[in-house]
């Protein structure tokens, strides 16, 4: 087994006009995921450096994972430098690094992520809040509300009145019709 290498001791400040896109990442993030990133982004900070190829020919750093990042700290936060780790791989080693990264993010398991709304809520955190810190739909909150349980998870839950307004209306129409009826 080769021995590990540690890039991410090596991080450094960059000017981010230094930086550019690789021309094949496969990854597309959609818009409400962009935005948890920047919410990530602005809660957390710059948690994890962008890992690049330094392009020594056009004095360039070349994005290999965290172009989203990257991304963020161009179009939303105007930053000036930004967090770098280089690898120092051809382009073929360089595109399956990008491909690994992408795919050991691995994915959320829905029964783990409806206890973890259930312990959020059972906190106080409002679906407003889950909702804003979590980058969930109040639909999708909901749905993992109901794996975890009905009673516990909607005990303090605010429902409408519409079904008591859906009878009081009912029990006027009714006596409306007896009286025409009379």
């Amino acid at each position: 087994m080769s021995e590990i290498q540690f890039p991410v001791l090596g991080v450094k400040m960059v000017d981010i006009d230094k930086v550019e896109a690789n021309d094949y990442n496969p990854n597309k993030v959609a818009p409400p995921e962009m935005q948890l990133l920047k919410h990530s982004i602005e809660e957390d900070g710059y948690t994890q450096p962008i890992v690049t190829y330094y392009d020594e020919k056009n004095d360039k750093y070349i994005v290999v994972d965290g172009f989203h990042r990257y991304r963020c700290a161009k179009e939303y936060f105007h930053l000036k430098q930004i967090p770098i780790v280089t690898i120092d791989k051809d382009l073929e080693n360089r595109m399956a690094s990008t491909i690994r990264h992408n795919r050991a993010r691995g994915t959320h398991q829905i029964v783990d992520m409806s206890h973890i709304v259930l312990s959020l809520t059972q906190s106080g955190w409002s679906e407003k809040e889950i909702s804003k810190h979590l980058g969930m739909e109040l639909d999708e909150i909901i749905r993992l509300k109901q794996i975890t349980g009905l009673k516990e998870v909607f005990a303090n839950h605010k429902f409408s009145k519409s079904w008591e307004e859906f009878e009081v209306n009912m029990k006027q129409k009714d006596n409306k019709n007896r009286k025409s009826n009379d």
